[in-house]
């Protein structure tokens, strides 16, 4: 059976397999610097999926819209979980392969098979208090962002009332792990040391192997903290729904949250500021007006922080785009290419399609479970950065910021501005006071002053004035 594609030639359905194809290398230099390029090119080429090669290992992108909408929507026919991956049980993918540590952490967002249902349930019943507006804890959450972005504005305006600040590096980026840190119930600074870790494994480098051990082992401590005194934080209340969780387990979940609210989350805030500043004056109106979640939806249209989900794999032969996918086959959704696909993005330039039917949660039954608190914390900080700040503007041109890739994400390195805070700024309203220390993650200053969080914010401080 044959096919036309984009470029009129003609693919064989029934025909070669996937790592007969010798795809193209996707995370080139010019994936890292014009990724709509590279997604475009691919179109052309393949069609709605092509295959591509990961760091020396085949998958399937998938680029369209509406086959995104099919493999995310169908858990059965589009497994997750790597015991379905047929090239990794038969030896194929390299013991080396430098994703494997990112796909072998066996958490939520990776897991499949049986012990996926239970693991799922606990996580809506835990994250439940958080993310239901009516319950005590979504309150005191909301105080709690409020609280930690007036902490972190009032430390970039110790460099005075105006001046240069990077708002990636000194607001959007330590912002949701303070928040994570909130919801872990670290007590006192300790969480601030697991969060400088984290943030350490996230940006890849030299040192992200032994502070990923490091933080594994703090989580480990603290649910076992957690087991023996439980609090009204995440890991208590996943453990009361999900008891058989061994510390182990509960270590790699913790991560897990900490990894997804943190890079997510801080990269949304980057973005939505960006927009913000670099759009018409309208924009910043209709923040005052209540919408910033409507920018963030406008925004992760265009620049989805998460570009491609972790991969899923063909339960049987199944014909996709132009190809038939193999069982066993990888199949990485990509929704940066999904919202740059012209039956998608041509609905919603005409106003035919809501800016909610972005994929940047995912859909169906594995969409992304703290997607609602993730959207608060985003939401409520970016709220607060747009009060505190009579002034924002961008210190280089749009087109010249510096950007981050990788086969996940994709996110400013810095965002360098010029500001001018508010003469008189608001400050936030205090944590509710029946709420132990552990639970509003909100610890005294002097001890957050004595933390390797605070030290490392305090030395960015005027920093390219």
């Amino acid at each position: 059976m044959e096919s036309q594609v984009g470029d009129g030639r003609s693919v064989d359905l029934d025909g070669e397999r996937l790592e007969e194809l010798a795809p193209q290398p996707l995370l080139t230099r010019d994936y890292e610097t014009r990724p709509s390029l590279v997604y475009e090119r691919l179109r052309q080429r393949h069609g709605a999926v092509a295959p591509v090669d990961l760091l020396g290992v085949p998958a399937w992108l998938v680029l369209g819209y509406r086959e995104s909408l099919e493999v995310l929507q169908n858990d059965a026919g589009w497994p997750k979980g790597l015991e379905n991956w047929r090239a990794r049980s038969e030896g194929r993918v390299p013991a080396d392969w430098p994703l494997a540590p990112s796909l072998e952490v066996n958490h939520v967002l990776i897991q499949g098979g049986p012990d996926y249902r239970p693991l799922r349930t606990a996580w809506d019943a835990a994250l439940k208090p958080f993310q239901d507006p009516r319950h005590p804890q979504a309150k005191r959450l909301k105080t709690a962002v409020t609280a930690y972005a007036d902490e972190l504005i009032g430390l970039v305006g110790r460099a005075g009332g105006t001046g240069w600040a990077d708002l990636s590096a000194q607001f959007a980026r330590p912002l949701p792990l303070m928040v994570a840190s909130h919801l872990l119930g670290f007590p006192g600074s300790q969480g601030d040391d697991a969060l400088m870790d984290m943030w350490r494994v996230l940006d890849a480098g030299p040192d992200a192997e032994p502070a990923l051990e490091r933080l594994l082992a703090a989580l480990a401590e603290l649910g076992a903290g957690k087991r023996e005194k439980p609090g009204e934080d995440f890991p208590s209340y996943l453990l009361a729904a999900h008891p058989d969780l061994s510390l182990d387990q509960l270590a790699r979940e913790l991560f897990m949250l900490l990894g997804m609210t943190s890079d997510h989350v801080g990269i949304l805030i980057s973005n939505t500021v960006v927009e913000v500043i670099s759009g018409e004056g309208g924009v910043r109106a209709s923040l005052s007006a209540g919408m910033v979640r409507e920018s963030m939806n406008r925004v992760v249209m265009r620049k989805p922080p998460l570009v491609n989900f972790v991969p899923r794999f063909a339960a049987e032969d199944t014909p996709l785009g132009n190809y038939t996918i193999r069982a066993g086959d990888p199949v990485w959704v990509s929704s940066a290419a999904a919202h740059a696909d012209p039956l998608f993005a041509g609905a919603v330039e005409s106003a035919t399609t809501s800016t909610r039917a972005h994929l940047a949660w995912g859909a169906g039954p594995r969409q992304c479970p703290a997607r609602e608190l993730a959207s608060t914390v985003a939401a409520v900080g970016v709220g607060r950065l747009f009060e505190r700040f009579t002034h924002l503007d961008l210190a280089l041109p749009v087109d010249q910021l510096p950007w981050r890739s990788s086969p996940f994400m994709r996110g400013l390195r810095s965002l360098p501005v010029r500001y001018e805070l508010a003469a008189t700024p608001e400050t936030a309203p205090a944590p509710v006071p029946d709420t132990e220390p552990a639970a509003t993650g909100l610890p005294d200053p002097q001890v957050r002053q004595r933390s390797s969080l605070w030290s490392y914010l305090t030395g960015l401080i005027g920093v390219g004035r």
